[in-house]
């Protein structure tokens, strides 16, 4: 678990400054990628997945 955590960090990390940056290459989409993977296999994957999942359910209930 903590080498996990460590990687989701690092990725995080790594993440942002690719965002920060401007330019999406290649490698900054595998790195984006892996930091969904890595993420998922976290604790926190059911809290994202219910923020998503709520934001969706708002979302599909506005009316235009």
């Amino acid at each position: 678990m903590a080498v996990s955590v460590s990687v989701v960090l690092l990725l995080l990390v790594l993440a942002v400054i690719f965002l920060r940056s401007g330019g999406l290459k290649l490698s900054h989409a595998l790195v984006c990628a892996l930091l969904g993977f890595f993420l998922a296999g976290t604790s926190m994957a059911p809290t994202i997945q219910n923020g998503v999942a709520a934001t969706a359910n708002v979302v599909s209930s506005l009316k235009p």
